[in-house]
């Protein structure tokens, strides 16, 4: 089997390979790929020391052909375009972050004509391939793939299943005896119920505010609120819930999350190229740092937050692993994943992006139904999916128009005259 990564200079890639190849899975080769040759050179050989069967390619189609899956993790203009785009979007006094807001939509707009791109590429070098999609936004780059192209994608995150090994963790559950009611948008979703052998298991939750607290690492989200919205959100729903919070916290730190992790890159990378480095443990210290950094900034924490002792059981090479092996095990396995809706989500399109728990075979996946969803996320879940798909054709027409008008949508932003604005200083970046 060969398994081809287009964004293989990507930070997550040795995690990825280290995964996949410990696996049971009959891999012959790991292929990377990324426009940035120079930092490919430098993580193809980290890579290849957690496996043997890592081959660097300089031509994408090379790298892709005849693969049986395609990872693609690419991130148009770097993290500075990222550092970029929070810095505008807090100096409109926005939210500034790379999956929501004005960031994520900048993001997206930079990142569509390219993945549609290499969808196309893929559907023709390696017809029978599923892509497996981890570039961000992820649900909406993974509309744009699926409706213009042919190939095999399926959207990947780990927010969802972090989230329900938190909760199993809390409540002392054992997460594979249970089953996550689970429905949303990526980046947008929400946990309405957790069963274990048949019996419903978050009541005692609402009913114990100190336990409530301890399902989410950082500190988004009040108990009482929970107890009133008796749902669990996953934790990026806190820029909804509090985006003054999260820009006013931005603002007393005084930086981003993206300069954080812009200062994280440069150390790694000047690190990997030293003489006599140890590159495994280099590269396991920068992972750390960077998880303990995840939220610390836009929630206020005083200090890193320490990881949910269920983190070993999730992140990106798990949730990757999984959905590799349920496809070619044909192995059934439930996984949250982002999908077409096919009428899953009654309020939705059909061609719609969703998140929701799949069955996950050799056919590929497979949305679950999702009973009635409640009216308070209903409206806001109905109105992030028009701002996606008014996104996805700001992206595919380039009219400066469609833009302003897919963003004003955007609940972050909702103005006409603010989108305006907007679009005008995040633009030249795209």
């Amino acid at each position: 089997m060969k398994i081809a990564v287009i964004g293989g200079g990507g930070v997550r890639t040795p995690l990825l390979v280290n995964g996949l190849a410990h696996s049971d899975l009959p891999i012959d080769e790991l292929a990377l790929y990324d426009v940035d040759q120079a930092r490919l050179s430098i993580v193809a050989p980290l890579a290849a020391s957690y496996a043997a069967s890592v081959r660097a390619y300089a031509d994408v189609r090379d790298c892709v052909s005849g693969a049986s899956f395609v990872f693609l993790s690419i991130r148009v203009g770097g993290i500075a375009a990222r550092t970029r785009d929070e810095a505008i979007a807090g100096a409109h006094d926005t939210v500034g972050q790379e999956t929501v807001g004005p960031g994520g939509f900048a993001m997206a707009v930079r990142t569509i004509p390219h993945a549609v791109e290499y969808a196309r590429l893929i559907a023709q070098q390696a017809p029978r391939a599923w892509v497996i999609n981890f570039t961000n936004p992820v649900g909406i780059v993974t509309q744009a793939m699926t409706m213009a192209t042919g190939a095999r994608v399926i959207g990947i995150c780990d927010t969802p299943t972090e989230l329900f090994e938190d909760v199993a963790h809390v409540l002392g559950l054992d997460s594979s005896r249970c089953q996550f009611d689970y429905f949303g948008l990526n980046h947008l979703g929400w946990l309405r119920e957790m069963f274990c052998d048949g019996e419903p298991q978050l009541s005692r939750l609402w009913q114990d505010p100190a336990l409530l607290a301890r399902v989410y690492r950082a500190p988004i989200f009040e108990p009482a609120f929970l107890q009133t919205l008796r749902l669990l959100p996953t934790e990026y729903l806190y820029y909804y819930y509090s985006p003054r919070a999260a820009i006013d916290n931005v603002r007393k730190a005084g930086q981003t999350r993206a300069d954080a992790i812009a200062t994280l890159n440069d150390r790694l990378f000047r690190d990997l190229a030293g003489d006599g480095a140890d590159r495994r443990r280099v590269y396991e210290e920068y992972m750390r740092a960077r998880s303990a950094g995840y939220m610390q900034i836009e929630s206020g924490a005083s200090q890193p937050i320490a990881p949910q002792p269920s983190a070993a059981l999730t992140g990106y090479d798990k949730i990757a692993l999984s959905v590799v092996r349920a496809i070619h095990f044909n192995a059934s396995a439930i996984i949250p994943l982002n999908v077409a809706n096919h009428r899953t989500l009654p309020e939705l399109e059909d061609h719609d992006v969703v998140e929701v728990p799949c069955v996950v075979n050799a056919n590929g996946a497979h949305p679950l139904n999702v009973r009635r969803i409640p009216e308070h996320a209903r409206e806001l879940l109905v109105r992030v999916k028009e701002y996606e798909r008014l996104t996805v054709a700001a992206a595919t027409t380039r009219s400066v128009d469609a833009a302003e008008r897919a963003l004003s949508h955007n609940p972050l932003v909702a103005e006409p005259a603010l989108a305006h604005r907007l679009v005008g200083a995040l633009q030249p970046l795209w």
